[in-house]
């Protein structure tokens, strides 16, 4: 069992566990309770009734949150020739071919996303085993295996994250900082959500969203009633009409 230390016992406290607290008074909360000296990222995980063991029931997709996630995305690129241009022009930090794949197997690892072109696949699926426990592998289902590198560079830099189950059927996504105005983390939610339920498997089974909890890196979990953060955007939206 996990040993926590004083200070986070006593956030820990100060958090209601057998309530879902609206979004935003969540997410305040989340936000008070942050207690480390460095901007903290804020977490959702996503629990859902998904039997991951039936490949009909995985769930994995990207979506571009509203708001980003406040922090600076590295980009490493495979692709030759004039596709390798246009992911340096793109915004792309590192562009390669047999050069990256030889330091990618040497042990570099400083960057948080990895795009291939189609034809680049056969050398990059030769870093399975370094690219896939790093859950970098390029994929065509989540656009980061395509031609279009730049938009796909666009896109990643401007806060798309991917997203999938893990073992246990829970969702993780950082949805950005402590930092962030509390309307943006609600927003950024509200996405993440909504994403979730458009892409619910058809074989899903039960209740599809059990329980979403959100918590800052160093700090407790806070369940959230999911309806909430919906209805606070459209709220937002309605009024500002």
């Amino acid at each position: 069992m996990a040993r926590h230390g004083r200070k986070f016992l006593a956030a820990r406290t100060k958090v209601d566990r057998t309530r879902e607290y609206p979004a935003e008074e969540g997410i305040a909360l989340v936000k008070q309770l942050s207690r480390a000296s460095f901007d903290e990222s804020v977490e959702v995980h996503i629990r859902t009734g998904l039997n991951v063991r039936h490949a009909e029931e995985q769930l994995r997709g990207t979506i571009a949150l509203p708001h980003g996630l406040g922090k600076t995305v590295t980009i490493a690129v495979f692709a030759a020739g004039d596709k390798a241009a246009e992911a340096e022009a793109a915004g792309a930090d590192f562009v390669g071919t047999d050069d990256l794949a030889k330091k990618i197997e040497e042990g570099f690892s400083d960057f948080d996303i990895v795009i291939a072109t189609p034809d680049q696949m056969p050398l990059v699926g030769r870093l399975g085993r370094v690219l896939g426990p790093q859950g970098k592998m390029p994929n065509p289902k989540v656009g980061t295996v395509t031609v279009d590198v730049a938009k796909a560079v666009e896109e990643s830099k401007a806060g798309k994250v991917e997203y999938r189950t893990d073992r246990t059927a829970i969702v993780h996504l950082t949805i950005g900082k402590t930092s962030f105005p509390p309307e943006q983390l609600v927003e950024n939610l509200a996405a993440v959500l909504d994403e979730i339920h458009r892409a619910k498997p058809s074989a899903a089974k039960g209740r599809y969203i059990r329980t979403v909890t959100i918590a800052s890196t160093m700090g407790p979990g806070v369940k959230i009633d999911q309806s909430s953060a919906r209805a606070s955007v459209e709220e937002r939206v309605a009024a500002a009409a």
